[in-house]
């Protein structure tokens, strides 16, 4: 009887399973879909980057931290002998956004040691003489950057390659990025970037296209630090091809 009851629901029991299997299959598919991870550009070191390349163009009342905060420490603080990563002097090094962090306090730059540092009116200055200390407006970007959250964040800046003149181009990026470097005080590459005569030197010798290109060859530049954006370098090297005026 009991045989002949399991005989006829068979049929059934079958279906009830194939249904089981079904909807477990549609469960674990939902269960399991994956998300195509989102890469961060590389920020020399550390830190989630708020605004990725492809976000928006640069906010005037923002200061990012990879766009001008890395470059200028880089170049004025992570110096051979000094918070580069090999010497990292005081246990700091500086090329990068968790070791920068290490003496930012967010939200707070008064209370931030990178702050108090870089406007100390004496021997405990940095960057320390010979170097040249931060310019006002720089001090005043990290100062803005920090009371902003010290935030890890970059944007795309506006950026022309119809402007190509010494002043108005190539300068403010030599100054941003390889002057901390390469000056009197830290003759880096025994290549002075200080003056106009200096960038001029190493533009028709093809050193500075070369680096800043990563060409092979030469020394990638800057060094320790993100290559310079496509059309920063597009403005450099329109500037050689053009005389490497003084314009």
């Amino acid at each position: 009887m009991a045989s002949d009851l399991l005989f006829c629901l068979k049929p059934y029991i079958v279906k009830l399973t194939l249904v089981a299997l079904i909807t477990a299959i549609i469960l674990w598919a939902i269960a399991c879909k994956h998300e195509i991870p989102l890469t961060t550009p590389d920020t020399g070191g550390g830190g989630n980057v708020d605004s990725l390349p492809t976000g928006g163009t640069c906010s005037p009342d923002t200061v990012y931290f990879v766009n001008s905060i890395l470059p200028a420490l880089s170049s004025g603080c992570a110096l051979s002998g000094c918070h580069d990563q090999a010497t990292h002097q005081e246990e700091l090094v500086l090329s990068n956004y968790n070791g920068i962090m290490r003496i930012v306090t967010p939200g707070n730059a008064i209370e931030s040691k990178l702050y108090r540092v870089i406007t100390a009116g004496n021997e405990d200055i940095m960057p320390p003489p010979p170097h040249a200390p931060f310019s006002s407006a720089m001090i005043a970007s990290i100062r803005k950057w920090i009371d902003q959250g010290a935030r890890n964040n970059q944007c795309i800046s506006a950026c022309d390659t119809s402007l190509f003149t010494y002043s108005g181009a190539v300068a403010p990026i030599i100054s941003i990025n390889c002057k901390g470097c390469h000056n009197p005080a830290s003759l880096g590459g025994g290549v002075d970037l200080s003056t106009y005569n200096g960038v001029k030197v190493v533009a028709l010798n093809g050193r500075l296209t070369g680096s800043i290109n990563h060409a092979s060859g030469y020394i990638a530049m800057p060094q320790g630090s993100n290559k310079l954006q496509t059309c920063q370098i597009r403005q450099i090297e329109k500037w050689v091809q053009a005389g490497a005026n003084n314009n």
